[in-house]
């Protein structure tokens, strides 16, 4: 199984709770920190084991901003869901920052208290056996650990510890052991002549956390699932586990998977869980975990060098909005004026880029433009689309197993929507023949937006009229827009997302068999800077925006000032309204629609 590897040597703890809330330490820390320290008693202990006088004391932040993504060597502790904390642990000496989750079993040894527990969990087995829902599941080992468990008491931690193992000893530093004391007198007779499982106040939370984890979750990488700063997470091989993290970036975790018998069992558990199991002759699977993050799994030596491996791209809960994906720099409030147009009249639109470059961020955020009334059908292979639309039909392909069941793939899915009589169909990802159903779509009067892997219009045009797509050259013309964004290196040195371009489609001529398109907007990489070419040039806002929105050919560029009025209001909710949250704007917008401000 993952453990967790600490880079220090953990420092015995020696003082109770109360000595510790009255010590040194415990003065030294932020305001926000002590709460914190007061309200999880695991977070406090941890503090007390960390080397302070070599790191300094951690700094506490509720939310990260993105500025802290500047310091050299950060040692920054933050909240995730759940109640678990996070340790960005300073690595002077490393290329990369390591990321350490601050779990209630931490710094208590369950070695002598989950086979107990575990055993009697058999005599519940029933209880579980008709639930699937994730959440009744939690709240169903929580109600039996209750039954089976007491808390002792006057109940504390023990004064004498067991010394911890640092990395280099012979054991993990907290892996299903931690860095508590044995335990005495595990097991009481309770009154009602039943035998009851005796723990403190703070193992019994942090049995109920591990349980839970371990049972319904994905075990050590439950806290790296329940990090909104996490993007993906990567497992290339035995050893340490990586994320990519929206404000550190590429960090490497202290979860450590130590050799590649227990890399091939915990990959087999998980592909299991999600019912596509990995196999020697089956040795691929892409599935969607519980909570809606997709995986991909790697099984076997055969077809990977390094063994088996992993990769897990993190389901976002709430959608990042567009107001966020300006604030980050990735496009301009005009780009974002320009792309409501756009997707208010249901021009025909592109998403495309390489891969990790915020494709499938960018494409949900930009939904809250699309007409509320709209009817949407989203057609995905591995569901992460987030359409805020009530009249939302949402289609996931189904592969056929061992020739067993029907398999419905992304085609069949597409060619049903046309059925559907949908305002706009959303493609998770364009990749095969479904391509030509989709402009085909387009031929019909129905609005297609869809994600698709190129860097540049040149490269997807060359995608789309080659094998396997093969759409007519003559059909590219139905694509409207194209949307071009890529992960970057800044003018700084800093990596991060940009809108590329933002291109209109005009024609394709038979005769040279060249296509014609405009770049409306432009980035410009010397100054970081974003361009508009298109101004008072635009073929789309002229020529298909302008008169579905009543402008006579005289007036046509009147749509220029509705683009900068639409670009103000933007600017305006964001940075004087503070409206950023992805649901909150949507109402807002759907409220100006009503009004006819919008």
């Amino acid at each position: 199984m993952p453990e967790l590897v600490l880079p220090f040597e953990p420092i015995e703890i020696t003082e109770t709770h109360e000595e510790m809330l009255a010590g040194g330490l415990f003065a030294m820390l932020s305001e926000e920190l002590q709460e914190a320290a007061k309200k999880q008693s695991f977070l406090l202990e941890y503090l007390h084991m960390i080397p302070i006088e070599e790191i300094g004391v951690p700094r506490y932040f509720e939310t990260l901003a993105r500025s802290l993504s500047d310091e050299k060597n950060p040692n920054i502790i933050y909240p995730t869901q759940g109640g678990i904390f996070i340790h960005i642990y300073p690595m002077p000496h490393n290329d990369r920052h390591l990321y350490i989750p601050v779990e209630p079993n931490l710094t208590i040894n369950m070695d002598a208290i989950i086979p107990r527990i575990e055993e009697a969990l058999l005599d519940y087995t029933k209880e579980f056996d008709s639930l699937e829902n994730e959440d009744a599941m939690k709240q169903a080992f929580i109600t039996v650990l209750d039954k089976i468990c007491k808390v002792k008491k006057n109940g504390s931690r023990p004064k004498t510890q067991e010394t911890p193992k640092a990395p280099g000893s012979n054991g993990s530093a907290a892996g299903n052991g931690g860095v508590a004391g044995k335990l005495t007198g595990l097991f009481s007779r309770t009154n009602g002549g039943g035998s009851k499982i005796e723990l403190t106040a703070d193992e019994l939370n942090a049995v109920k956390y591990l349980i839970v984890r371990e049972k319904v979750g994905v075990g050590l990488l439950d806290p790296l699932l329940g990090d909104i700063y996490v993007e993906d997470v990567s497992c290339s091989g035995v050893g340490q586990i990586f994320i990519e993290h929206k404000i550190f970036k590429s960090v490497i975790t202290a979860v450590n998977i130590p050799n590649m018998e227990e890399l091939d069992d915990f990959a087999k558990r998980m592909s299991e869980r999600m019912k596509r199991p990995v196999t020697l002759n089956d040795p691929i699977q892409d599935a969607t975990l519980p909570d809606g993050s997709r995986i991909n799994i790697v099984y076997g030596e055969d077809v990977s060098r390094r063994g088996t491996n992993f990769t897990i791209r993190r389901a976002m809960g709430t959608p990042t909005s567009i107001m966020d994906i300006v604030g980050f720099g990735t496009m301009t409030y005009q780009m974002a004026a320009y792309m409501s147009l756009v997707l208010e009249e249901d021009m025909n639109t592109f998403v495309a880029g390489e891969t990790a470059s915020g494709k499938t961020t960018t494409i949900n955020a930009l939904t809250v433009f699309m007409s509320p009334t709209n009817k949407i059908v989203s057609i995905e292979d591995t569901p992460e689309l987030v359409i805020p639309h009530t009249n939302w039909l949402r289609e996931v392909s189904k592969e056929s197993k061992d020739g067993k069941g029907a398999q419905v793939g992304m085609f069949d899915l597409l060619r049903a929507a046309l059925r559907q009589r949908p305002n706009m169909i959303i493609i998770g990802e364009i990749r095969g023949a479904e391509g030509l159903i989709a402009f085909q779509a387009m031929q019909t009067g129905h609005g297609v937006m869809a994600t698709f892997h190129a860097a540049s219009v040149e490269k997807l045009i060359q995608r789309l009229t080659g094998d396997p797509i093969n759409v007519p050259k003559n059909y590219i013309d139905c694509l409207n827009c194209i949307l071009i964004q890529s992960a970057v290196k800044l003018p700084n040195g800093k990596l991060a997302r940009r809108v590329l371009s933002i291109s209109e489609i005009i024609g394709y001529d038979s005769v040279s068999q060249s296509f014609s398109f405009i770049h409306s907007f432009m980035w410009n990489p010397a100054k970081d800077e974003f361009e508009f070419p298109g101004h008072m040039n635009s073929y789309l806002l002229e020529e298909k925006i302008a008169p579905k929105r009543g402008l006579p050919p005289e007036k046509k560029r009147n749509i220029y000032n509705e683009l900068n009025r639409r670009a103000r209001i933007l600017e305006r909710l964001h940075k004087e309204k503070g409206v950023s949250d992805f649901y909150e704007l949507l109402t807002v917008l759907s409220a100006a629609r009503k009004e006819g401000v919008f």
